[in-house]
């Protein structure tokens, strides 16, 4: 079984920042993609970023120069810090990655966290 666990949501003000973490647990065998979605209420779920194994990123129009990915030394947990955030940046974040893992035999597939609530509000 392969897990996503995300941490780091919250309420915070026009203009502040938070960090966002996703870390995979499981008998993983590779990780092609890790990454965020979001989704806001009544809207449709949205890339925000994702990075590769070989460490391309692509980041959506709306966040480019606000959000930063990263990611660890095992390349299990990745990091989004989110700066001047904005009050259309409220939505429930959701992690996303491609992993190949022996479930029981070896299998790619795409996983998701169980989403974290981030509002950004005066």
């Amino acid at each position: 079984q392969v897990e996503l666990v995300e941490s780091g949501g919250g309420l915070v003000q026009p203009g502040g920042s938070l960090r966002l973490s996703c870390t995979a647990s499981g008998s993983i065998f590779s990780i092609a993609r890790m990454g965020w979605y979001r989704q806001a209420p009544g809207k449709q779920r949205e890339l925000v970023v994702h990075i590769t194994s070989d460490n391309s990123t692509n980041y959506a129009d709306s966040v480019k120069g606000r959000f930063t990915i990263s990611r660890d030394n095992t390349k299990t947990t990745v990091y989004l810090q989110m700066n001047n955030l904005k009050p259309e940046d409220t939505a429930v974040y959701y992690c996303n990655a491609d992993i190949a893992a022996m479930t029981p035999k070896l299998q790619r597939d795409d996983y998701w966290g169980q989403g974290t609530q981030v509002t950004v509000s005066s």
